[in-house]
C-alpha cells in the first residue's frame, strides 16, 4: 500500500483504538476530542479532517465490528439459525464491552437529523486490523442488517423456519429485536447480556417455527 495511504489508514485504526480505550464502559458523551487527540498525539483538524464529527467514531466502530463478523465467518462459516444466534451473542459481547458507545451508536442512528451514510472502511484499513487474514482487502462488509437477511434466507432454505412470512418482515424483526434488547437491558439493568439477548431471539424464533 502507498505511504500516503498507509498513514492515513494507521491514524484511523489508532482513533479507534483510543477511543475505545477512553470509553471503556462510560457514556460516549464523556470522551473528549482534546484527550482523544492528545492520545493520538494529532491535532484537532487532523481528527476532523478523517472525522469530520466526533459522532462519526460510532459508525466506524460498527462497521470495524461489521468486518470482525465477516472475517470470522469467513474462516468458521454458520448458516441459518446457528448464525442469528451467533449474531445475538456478538451483539451482547459490544454492549458488555462497550456499553456507551452501543448505546450511544443507537441514539445516533435514531437522530431524524442524520444523513446515515455507512462510514467507509478501506482497503488499507482492513489490512491493519487483520493482518494475518488472506484476502481481508477484499474482503465484502455486511451490515447487520443483510447479515440476519442472509442467514434467515438460509433457514428458510434449511427448514429451521417454516412459518410464512416475508424475509423482509422476519428481517426487521429480529433487528428489532436485537436493537431493543439493547435499550431494555440497560433501562432494567439486565444481565447476563448473552443469556438475555438469546432468550429475546428464541421467543421470535419459536414463533417462526
Amino acid at each position: 500500500m502507498g505511504l500516503r495511504k498507509e498513514k492515513a489508514a494507521r491514524l484511523k485504526v489508532q482513533v479507534l483504538d483510543h477511543t475505545l480505550k477512553l470509553t471503556g464502559k462510560k457514556p460516549f458523551e464523556d470522551l473528549y476530542v482534546e484527550d482523544l487527540c492528545a492520545k493520538v498525539k494529532i491535532s484537532k483538524v487532523t481528527f476532523f479532517k478523517y472525522f469530520p464529527q466526533k459522532e462519526d467514531l460510532l459508525l466506524y466502530y460498527f462497521r470495524v465490528w461489521c468486518l470482525g463478523r465477516a472475517v470470522e465467518l469467513s474462516s468458521k462459516p454458520k448458516e441459518g439459525l446457528q448464525g442469528l444466534y451467533y449474531l445475538s451473542d456478538k451483539m451482547s459481547e459490544a454492549c458488555d464491552s462497550h456499553p456507551g458507545i452501543m448505546l450511544s451508536l443507537l441514539g445516533y442512528l435514531a437522530d431524524v437529523k442524520r444523513n446515515l451514510k455507512p462510514f467507509p472502511v478501506k482497503a488499507e484499513e482492513k489490512s491493519i486490523l487483520y493482518p494475518d487474514v488472506p484476502g481481508v482487502q477484499a474482503m465484502e462488509i455486511l451490515s447487520l442488517d443483510q447479515m440476519l437477511e442472509k442467514f434467515v434466507l438460509e433457514a428458510i432454505f434449511k427448514k429451521e423456519i417454516t412459518k410464512s412470512s416475508s424475509t423482509r418482515d422476519i428481517t426487521n424483526l429480529l433487528l428489532t429485536t436485537l436493537l431493543g434488547s439493547i435499550v431494555t437491558s440497560h433501562i432494567n439493568q439486565i444481565s447476563p447480556l448473552r443469556f438475555y439477548f438469546r432468550k429475546n431471539i428464541d421467543l421470535i424464533l419459536k414463533g417462526l417455527q
